[in-house]
């Protein structure tokens, strides 16, 4: 194995793809001349005067990695503002971001703190992070207003509507932080986000994504960091939320369930078995690979575990290593079995290693360290976006490790190319477990915010079942079919999770919709009533900053 692998998976997923806009378009089909809709807007039973969105990420227009003005503009809150203006709506202000880079800077060091926004780097074939640096400063208000309609805070997991001081500049000086710079921004007057909304009385209100947070922290992390919020304390921080907009049977608003993350690009984008022999510097690896693997799944198959064995193949794309924290760790019993072996000292010198009893236990205890809990991925198995940056390179904490236990620094290499030779971190992968309980609390979630809405009689929108036939024969939306592929899909913006414009203002006409059927408005039927798809872009030029 050589020291240096790599390679770049997305480049080939997105070769060639280079417009300004996604080109899905429907095929054309002619028809006779439209006759000119003149039918007025009613907003049915519905007072708009005081409209307030509460939410998550996808209320505050996040997109492509970031929150930035423009984005801002394109919420899917925004979007409904405009419609709701038309028969009655009141004033909808936003904290808008000062520029279109998005991210934040440090109030007195000036670094960056929060990232800019994603970009289509054509020349590379890649979502690209916009090299610019942000004039939206953390812990500093917003600029353009003083009272806001928009709640919907990047961010925000369900308790965090109760917790104290989230909106304080000073909670943000902290390690760790206890406040939310976006909501920081809104500069509130009350001790809590949901205090903060309860003070603004909405007429009609949205509620989307609200759980959202829980499961995806725990999701993009690949399950290794923090936990997904219990069931009982959403049930019961939902109640409140929906308690406090809508306090009685009179109240009107639309609530929105929550998608299963795992169906969006994120983590559906890189393959799980992309080590391809057609690339000549991996092809040559493989014959050492085997050799090398072919003594760990001796071990693997001694102790009744040939499941795991790893196999590289020279006639087809491989699967990477992962480590799976779900599989018993079998580190220790691998020594043993490596220590028993009468070929064990012949491997060790194939090395170039010495044989005595001290380098043939270290060498067996640091090949069970590494590959205890080792297997070869799976179709079962997701892996998320950031991975695709990090498989084939050589992980230098690695090989600092395995030099300070005495191996010389090419063979520390040889053992440290993440995905190959080193098994890819739990962070980098979602195993079935992990997706299970991704699933078992979304589909909590959304029975409680169902249950919730229907008590109160509120509009619905099934977001899961949008988002999911999206995922597989895409969704019709004016003359484009939008589906869930990374870029080239038109519905999901470049970070993978969140959602384009064009995105965004199908959820606005979603929730439109829901109005119509619940309190007896018209914005299908009316003349603009419904947001039109070719005014809402699916990307942004890196130059729009």
């Amino acid at each position: 194995m050589k020291n240096t692998i790599k390679y770049t998976f997305l480049s080939a997923l997105f070769l060639g793809f280079a417009a300004c806009d996604v080109d899905n378009t429907l095929p054309e089909i002619k028809a006779e001349a439209e006759v000119e809709n003149n039918i007025a807007l009613s907003a049915g039973s519905v007072d708009f005067s005081n409209y307030i969105a509460v939410g998550g990420s996808f209320t505050a227009g996040y997109s492509d990695g970031a929150l930035f003005k423009i984005g801002q503009q394109h919420s899917f809150p925004n979007i409904l503002a405009s419609k709701f203006a038309m028969v009655g709506g009141g004033d909808f202000n936003q904290p808008l971001m000062e520029d279109n880079v998005g991210g934040m800077i440090h109030p007195v060091t000036g670094e960056v703190v929060l990232d800019p926004r994603y970009y289509f780097d054509a020349t590379t074939g890649l979502p690209t992070g916009l090299d610019k640096t942000p004039t939206t400063i953390a812990g500093y208000p917003a600029t353009n207003a003083t009272s806001f309609s928009n709640y919907g805070i990047p961010g925000v997991k369900s308790f965090h509507f109760l917790a104290p001081g989230y909106g304080s500049s000073a909670g943000l000086q902290v390690e760790p932080a206890t406040a939310n710079p976006y909501f920081v921004r809104m500069s509130p007057a009350q001790s809590t986000l949901l205090a903060e909304i309860a003070s603004k009385q909405p007429t009609f209100f949205t509620l989307s994504e609200i759980g959202g947070n829980d499961v995806l922290d725990y999701a993009v992390a690949g399950g290794a960091a923090g936990e997904i919020t219990p069931q009982p304390v959403f049930e019961q921080v939902f109640g409140a939320i929906i308690n406090t907009l809508a306090p009685t049977s009179d109240a009107k608003g639309v609530v929105a369930n929550l998608p299963y993350i795992t169906t969006l690009p994120h983590f559906t984008t890189v393959p799980y078995a992309p080590l391809d022999p057609s690339n000549e510097e991996f092809a040559a690896q493989i014959p050492v690979l085997n050799n090398v693997f072919g003594a760990i799944n001796g071990a693997f198959e001694f102790l009744g575990v040939s499941e795991r064995s790893i196999v590289f193949a020279t006639d087809a794309a491989s699967a990477v290593v992962i480590k799976d924290e779900s599989l018993p760790y079998i580190g220790e019993e691998m020594i043993q079995v490596f220590l028993g072996s009468p070929t064990f000292p012949s491997f060790v010198a194939s090395f170039g290693l010495p044989t005595d009893n001290t380098t043939l236990q270290k060498v067996a205890g640091l090949l069970g360290a590494y590959y205890g809990q080792a297997r070869q991925a799976t179709e079962a198995d997701l892996l998320v976006l950031p991975s695709s940056a990090i498989i084939g390179e050589v992980n230098t904490d690695s090989v600092g490790f395995l030099m300070s236990q005495g191996l010389p620094q090419q063979l520390a290499g040889m053992f440290s190319v993440e995905g190959i030779s080193l098994p890819l971190g739990d962070k980098w992968v979602l195993t079935p477990q992990e997706q299970a309980e991704i699933k078992t609390a979304t589909d909590g979630y959304n029975a409680t915010i169902k249950a919730m809405a229907e008590a109160k009689g509120l509009a619905f929108v099934d977001l899961k079942a949008l988002l999911e036939k999206a995922s597989t024969t895409g969704l019709e939306f004016g003359d484009y079919n939008l589906n869930t592929s990374l870029a080239t899909g038109g519905l999901v913006s470049l970070d993978g999770i969140h959602l384009t414009a064009r995105g965004y203002a199908l959820m606005a006409n979603q929730m439109l919709l829901a109005i119509d059927k619940t309190y007896g408005s018209n914005f299908k039927d009316a003349k603009d009533g419904l947001a039109k798809a070719v005014d809402y872009p699916t990307n942004y030029s890196p130059m729009l900053q």
